[in-house]
């Protein structure tokens, strides 16, 4: 099957990006290089196209009771202007996905589901809504920017009327003007900087993304690709779908619990099997690992106790452009995920010796 194409995928490859598959699209890895974008997230700003999330709409007289029952998180305390995060779990506490969750209305709300997870999402949506609501699939219909980092306040506010630092974190604007083209702007990211997603029709999304870019050239703004985005989210610990969390990780393994109210009056999908996981404590945790000897800590690399015992497995791992250390997540039996445990890691035919540090690794 053919890889689909963002709106701006002409404009990344006149930009000189090297484009490979990801989530069913063809998506820029990178432009200049993946440390040189990665550093201008962190100091400057970065400009990414991330249209290849989905957007789904939920929407009726009982959207509320049928988020209430499919979202982990408690969604009475969102009001309309206000995003949460959110995970969409199975009947034994496994994640479907993760969501960024929007109250557009009183009776109507936006989920994002990750690229490759689109059409299961949308039929999980489907097959558990309540009589009264309607699920939509509009991703074919928005584009997504993100523009991220110190000075991307500075680089939007010159492109619009509207006061974009009063958005608040975790908050966003339904029907904001960026330089003559309708948006929805909302305070947030996957970088661990501050920063905008920016959400508009995909006809406009070349004339927003030229004008941004324009606008951010005294800045030193940068078109960022996919290889940025991960090693950005990687540094701040956010979780990425199939690595950190899955049908076959709780979001209590993942560190992810404030996500989870399993006090909430409402019983949704996977409530009773992480009441009892939470109640018994997880077996399995996610951890930082800072490799002590020389090796890059990939996904997948099994992990060991000293005595050589498999223990877990590393779900992420890279050089932290930000650090210049090499460093991973790993998954591992809950009894070994204390600080300043030494563990060996098998790095491809050697072990190597690492240990459990704090994480995030890199907090703004």
């Amino acid at each position: 099957m053919a890889e689909e194409r963002t709106a701006l995928y002409d404009r990344h490859v006149s930009l000189g990006a090297k484009m490979v598959p990801f989530g069913g699209f063809e998506m820029p890895v990178q432009y200049e290089s993946i440390k040189a974008e990665h550093q201008a997230v962190r100091e400057a700003v970065g400009l990414f196209d991330v249209s290849h999330m989905g957007e789904a709409l939920i929407a009726g007289e009982t959207a509320y009771t049928t988020m209430q029952r499919i979202m982990s998180n408690d969604v009475s305390r969102l009001e309309v202007g206000k995003a949460q995060y959110s995970l969409m779990c199975n009947e034994t506490g496994g994640v479907v996905d993760d969501f960024l969750v929007y109250q557009l209305a009183e009776d109507k709300y936006m989920v994002i589901p990750n690229a490759a997870n689109r059409e299961k999402d949308i039929a999980w949506l489907k097959q558990h809504a309540e009589a009264g609501t309607i699920v939509t699939d509009v991703s074919d219909d928005y584009a997504l920017l993100a523009l991220q980092g110190p000075k991307a306040m500075e680089v939007l506010q010159s492109l619009t009327e509207e006061d974009v630092s009063s958005i608040g974190f975790f908050r966003f604007k339904a029907e904001v003007d960026i330089n003559g083209r309708p948006a929805i702007v909302s305070r947030s990211g996957y970088t661990g900087e501050d920063g905008y997603e920016i959400y508009c029709d995909s006809s406009e999304a070349g004339e927003i993304w030229d004008a941004l870019l324009q606008a951010g050239e005294s800045a030193g703004i940068q078109p960022c690709g996919l290889g940025a985005r991960d090693t950005l989210r990687f540094e701040a610990g956010l979780p990425l779908y199939g690595q950190e969390i899955s049908e076959t990780i709780s979001p209590l393994e993942a560190k992810l619990g404030f996500a989870v109210k399993v006090n909430k009056e409402a019983d949704f999908i996977g409530k009773a099997a992480l009441a009892a996981e939470k109640e018994n404590k997880p077996a399995r945790k996610l951890v930082g690992i800072e490799m002590i000897e020389k090796g890059i800590p990939r996904t997948d690399y099994p992990v060991y106790d000293h005595n050589g015992n498999d223990i877990g497995h590393v779900t992420s791992g890279t050089q932290s452009p930000t650090l210049g250390k090499n460093l991973g997540l790993a998954l591992v039996n809950a009894e070994y995920a204390v600080l300043d445990t030494e563990l060996t890691v098998g790095v491809r035919k050697r072990n190597l010796q690492a240990k459990i540090v704090p994480t995030p690794f890199y907090k703004r």
